[in-house]
């Protein structure tokens, strides 16, 4: 998968959670991954389709990390994920999507994004439509982790 379309993505939920949360997310090491498990509690999963790609991306958060952010941008922390953390990572999703879509737009790159669904619970799974690998990107925070995961089919350079 070409890595000019991959950061966007993380470029995107670094610059939400910075402006939105004041929160530094630090990302890792990417990995392929080859399951459907998610790495953490609630997850928001979008999917895209253009005349050169189509894919899907998803993000995980830790509860413990949601909850800051929700505290950090909401002041309110509910202590478990309720809807308004579940409607909080759909907004999320949302934003890091629409900011990548803007990112890309430049290089030439579009796409629609369709509604977030969003998937909670412990040993949740995410279902990509898209037939391509899938890329895991781990982020932390002294609060907990969160995973970008970034499926596409072969996507054609501009």
């Amino acid at each position: 998968m070409n890595v000019e379309f991959i950061n966007p993505f993380l470029v995107s939920l670094i610059n939400v959670t910075s402006t939105m949360a004041t929160m530094d997310l630090k990302p890792g090491k990417p990995q392929l991954k080859n399951h459907d498990i998610a790495k953490g509690d609630v997850s928001g999963l979008i999917g895209m389709v253009g005349p050169k790609t189509r894919g899907s991306l998803s993000i995980t958060f830790e509860k413990t990390l949601i909850l800051e952010i929700m505290n950090k941008m909401l002041a309110e922390n509910p202590g478990v994920i309720n809807d308004e953390v579940t409607d909080l990572v759909g907004e999320l999703t949302n934003m890091v999507t629409g900011g990548a879509k803007n990112l890309l737009s430049e290089k030439g790159y579009e796409f629609d994004m369709a509604t977030p669904a969003v998937v909670s619970g412990e040993n949740h799974t995410i279902s990509h439509k898209a037939r391509g690998k899938k890329i895991l990107m781990p982020f932390t925070h002294e609060y907990g982790s969160a995973f970008i995961e970034i499926c596409f089919e072969d996507v054609q350079s501009v």
